[in-house]
């Protein structure tokens, strides 16, 4: 009876280290390995830092292509300090912002959009 009981115990550990590993690997591998990279230029439309919890900085570029036509709006998401303080830096500023796409995050928590930003050019 005793064997039984550890061995019930053992099989319930087990489960529970997988409801706990599997989700926290899965995250890591998304934040590991992007989905796509690129270059988006611009002037900085708005910047916060927003999240109840977890705070993140949101922003939104516009993109003219040709001067009078209709711009396009690119949304990121900052994550590093460092790199937000950049942004700051150089609002009202035509820039570069190059961004890694990472899909599949669970929760809004890591950021409102999949597009991070990891470094920000100035264009003269």
């Amino acid at each position: 009876m005793k064997l039984f009981f550890r061995r019930l115990l053992l099989k319930i550990s087990l489960v529970l280290m997988a409801l706990v590993l599997i989700p926290l690997v899965y995250i890591w591998a998304v934040f590991q390995w992007s989905y796509s990279d690129g270059e988006r230029a611009g002037y900085i439309q708005k910047f916060s830092r927003k999240g109840w919890l977890c705070k993140t900085w949101e922003g939104e570029i516009a993109m003219v292509v040709v001067p009078g036509t209709r711009t396009d709006k690119f949304e990121f998401t900052v994550r590093d300090e460092s790199v937000a303080a950049q942004i700051n830096r150089t609002i009202g500023k035509r820039v570069v912002l190059v961004y890694e796409q990472h899909r599949g995050l669970p929760t809004s928590c890591f950021g409102d959009t999949e597009y991070f930003v990891t470094q920000v050019k100035v264009l003269e």
